[in-house]
């Protein structure tokens, strides 16, 4: 090759290796958790206010054990280390992911599929680093990106509850991820990138409240982890905080205060009751993980942490997520003939009228139990209807024994086309705008959990 052609291919690779740096740079030097709020952060030892970790004033006299329980909540590890219709922290719980499966661990104290043989030093390096005994490199579906945050205190007093727990043996199922994503040495790049390994440092510009809110919703409860976009790393893009991503097969929301597309028209009433009890009136029910978060932790939480947490998401940037309308508070007619949904395939309203008017009602306002209301939730005002299928698929569970909100799974009952036609027409006649599903957009969310 003679040097006149070479030097253009140089060029061309120069370049192309630039622009590699420099995609890398920005989304490595993207903000930290809580960089939106600007103001001057120190060390927790040199705070003066109120502790914002911990557990809330009426636990403080409470036993180790006690604490670590609350705060084993506050971090929602049941649900991932419970696989559906597994014993409660023995693991085994699938992660579908794009380039493969991953299963989560067992992390009762049993000594040789669990955790029963970590130090104090191996569970903060575990909760901190995403290092496990032996120096196994964890993956970050494993939060730990997020519980960095949490103080030495409070993770080891979760592992004082997780070893009070029996010991159950039960090894993981075997991951079956592609390559390279199955060499686990390459999470040391990704943590060296993405993980700060710092611990939660207090804004002395915000309020002792806000402080508390920001250590529960970041530090404990990571709720980041599904509420914000991931970037090409899939590490969390935090110049997007909160503005909503699909996981696991569920559409996870904006909750910055956008009042179009986010919370920003819930009220602080609306939204707590929505954290600690997965309803609120007019805005929607928790269903999936979401309504897997409100029953295993959120619901657990005292009133003062609820309180916290929503005055912390109320001090989020706001983000406009373009594809969501604003929700239609009105409800439909109350006649089933309405002119609205005539471009909606009539099989559609054939089986909404045998399988769901009989609990939502035909304007969208339940004639049972307001847990059932279509009108002004967000997933009806979804053009996407992900979850609105997801629900039909798989129900909507609440882990509370005779719970009258339970809504039965009906994926086996009818065809992805009979699925699609009425999460069209539900879409159509309580929301704002009608998605337009086929039978093999119903198909792949089958498949996604």
């Amino acid at each position: 090759m003679s040097t006149s052609t070479s030097r253009p291919i140089l060029r061309i690779v120069g370049a192309l290796i630039l622009i590699a740096l420099l995609v890398t740079g920005y989304e490595v030097l993207g903000p930290q958790p809580t960089d939106f709020a600007g103001g001057k952060r120190i060390a927790l030892t040199a705070y003066h206010e109120q502790n914002p970790t911990g557990v809330p004033a009426e636990l403080t006299s409470a036993s180790l054990i006690e604490r670590g329980e609350y705060l084993a909540r506050a971090a929602d590890c049941e649900v991932c280390h419970t696989a559906e219709g597994g014993t409660p922290y023995a693991g085994g719980r699938a992660f579908v992911l794009p380039f493969g499966t991953l299963y989560s661990t067992n992390i009762t104290p049993d000594p040789t599929t669990g955790i029963g043989g970590y130090t104090d030093a191996n569970f903060l390096d575990a909760m901190h680093k995403g290092i496990g005994r032996d120096n196994t490199k964890l993956y970050p579906a494993m939060p730990y990106a997020s519980y960095t945050y949490m103080s030495d205190a409070d993770a080891l007093a979760i592992m004082a509850y997780l070893f009070s727990l029996p010991p159950v043996k039960a090894p993981a199922p075997q991951n079956s991820l592609a390559f390279p994503f199955n060499q686990r040495s390459l999470m040391s790049v990704w943590s060296l990138l993405f993980n700060s390994d710092k611990r939660f440092e207090p804004n002395v510009e915000r309020s002792a409240q806000w402080n508390r809110g920001a250590y529960l919703a970041e530090a404990m409860g990571h709720c980041g982890e599904c509420h914000t976009p991931r970037n090409l790393f899939f590490a969390l893009n935090n110049r997007q905080k909160f503005a909503g991503a699909v996981q696991a097969g569920w559409r996870a929301y904006n909750i910055t205060p956008d009042k179009d597309s986010g919370i920003g028209g819930w009220s602080d009433a609306d939204l707590a009751h929505y954290l600690s009890l997965g309803h609120a009136d007019g805005r929607g029910t928790a269903a999936g993980p979401m309504g897997e978060a409100v029953d295993a932790s959120l619901k657990f939480l005292k009133p003062d942490d609820i309180g916290a947490l929503v005055a912390y998401l109320r001090s989020v940037t706001s983000k406009s997520s373009s594809d969501l309308p604003q929700p239609r508070a009105n409800p439909a007619p109350r006649t089933p003939s309405d002119s609205q949904t005539a471009r909606v395939d009539p099989h559609g309203k054939a089986v909404y009228e045998g399988a769901c008017a009989g609990c939502h009602g035909w304007s969208g306002e339940s004639p049972i139990i307001p847990a059932a209301d279509l009108t002004g939730t967000r997933a009806v005002n979804d053009p996407t209807a992900t979850n609105v299928v997801q629900v039909i698929i798989r129900g909507g569970p609440r882990h509370v024994a005779n719970d009258p909100s339970n809504m039965p799974a009906f994926g086996s009952t009818y065809s992805d086309e009979e699925i699609a036609s009425v999460a069209n027409y539900v879409t159509a006649r309580f929301g704002a705008k009608g998605s337009e599903l086929t039978a093999a957009n119903v198909a792949k969310l089958r498949t996604e959990d």
